[in-house]
């Protein structure tokens, strides 16, 4: 069981962002774009080493739900329908921390693939 865990999760009025804040102090806000393309999901992460998938053309996408999963995570829905990663309290601790990085990284992906933040396509 982790160290840490939320003690406020909020989405903003907007539904662009989701502000969490933890049991040590440490607070973040954690875009729905990043929640989305970085999702725990198989659809992204896919099914073993190597699947990952770029998901492209969310960059206007909003958080819809938020609900607990046991007492250790959240299941997020976005407006696209995607509603299967579940977002462990390391996790969104550790996008937290470093998903600026970690979306650094998708921005490479899509440029690589010729895909882009805004426009739809099938995952690659």
């Amino acid at each position: 069981m982790s160290d840490f865990w939320p003690t406020q999760i909020k989405v903003t009025k907007d539904r662009q962002h989701l502000d969490v804040t933890f049991n040590d102090g440490v607070a973040c806000e954690l875009s729905a774009e990043m929640l989305r393309v970085l999702s725990p999901s198989a659809e992204v992460q896919g099914h073993g080493p190597g699947q990952k998938l770029t998901v492209p053309g969310k960059r206007n996408v909003a958080i819809i739900s938020v609900t607990p999963t046991g007492n250790y995570a959240i299941r997020i829905g976005f407006d696209d329908s995607h509603d299967t990663g579940i977002f462990t309290w390391t996790y969104l601790r550790e996008l937290g921390e470093t998903g600026e990085a970690q979306f650094a990284d998708y921005e490479q992906a899509l440029a690589e693939k010729g895909m882009s933040r805004d426009v739809s396509e099938k995952p690659r």
